[in-house]
């Protein structure tokens, strides 16, 4: 029922003249996206990307989107950003973009507050090859430095055990720096894969079957699983109420923030 979607870029394909979201979003994985709907026809879809996609390129990259789903593909369509941080310890806004075949209601579901504490998913005890080197974390702390005596935030972030996390990212493999644990007489450390898994929501039942470096890539390019089950059944509860629209196919529904 439902696609998840990351707007990278990929080369464009030879498929001749396009026209319509053909022409306007060749280029780009949303032009595959595109084609998977109108060839699958499904009920109804989830997508999801960063928040910016919204004011990408002045908001022209979301209205090609959107006119791509609304009026090329006729779909009924609602978005919202939403952030995870009331159900993973981490601070995660997405844009997540639901579109159903028939001119439907839907609410997108509202999510607490607050959730739970960052320390509430570390593992109890973590090999050693996690902890930062001395000379990676003199490093670090030499290029947060830098940064702060030129007036911007870049640099590491020593995450708070009982708040939430920043943002888990794709580059996490690298130096861990957007996420570190703190640790007593001792460098601070990167999250473990499990971790990560737990972060965005995965149970522990999940086998990571991967290396650590492309299992760190993956869950940075995950969905926040329980944001998406939320989304999810009340997707199937519209369906199941099939309560329409008043003025017919084709309103456009824009939750927005």
């Amino acid at each position: 029922m439902s696609t998840i979607f990351n707007c990278r870029c990929f080369k464009k394909n030879s498929l001749g003249r396009a026209h319509g979201f053909l022409d306007e979003t060749q280029g780009t994985l949303f032009f595959d996206i595109a084609r998977i709907i109108k060839e699958k026809q499904p009920q109804a879809f989830l997508l999801e990307n960063v928040k910016n996609l919204k004011s990408h390129d002045k908001g022209r990259t979301y209205r090609v989107i959107k006119k791509a789903l609304e009026n090329d593909l006729g779909y009924t369509v609602y978005d919202k950003i939403i952030n995870a941080k009331g159900l993973v310890p981490q601070n995660r806004e997405r844009i997540y973009i639901v579109g159903f075949k028939k001119p439907i209601k839907f609410q997108f579901p509202s999510l607490p507050d607050k959730g739970p504490a960052l320390r509430t998913i570390l593992e109890d005890e973590v090999d050693e090859k996690y902890t930062l080197s001395d000379k990676l974390w003199k490093y670090l702390q030499a290029y947060k430095e830098k940064h702060e005596a030129k007036g911007n935030g870049f640099g590491y972030g020593l995450a708070d055990l009982d708040s939430y996390s920043r943002t888990l990212s794709a580059r996490y493999y690298k130096d861990g720096s957007e996420i570190l644990i703190p640790q007593k007489g001792k460098n601070p450390r990167k999250l473990t894969p499990r971790e990560c898994a737990r972060l965005q929501g995965f149970p522990d039942s999940f086998k990571i079957v991967v290396s650590n470096t492309a299992a760190y890539k993956q869950f940075g390019n995950s969905v926040a699983v329980p944001v998406v089950r939320l989304i999810a059944e009340k997707m199937i509860q519209a369906i199941e109420q099939d309560e329409l629209i008043e003025n017919g196919k084709g309103l456009i529904a824009h939750v927005g923030k």
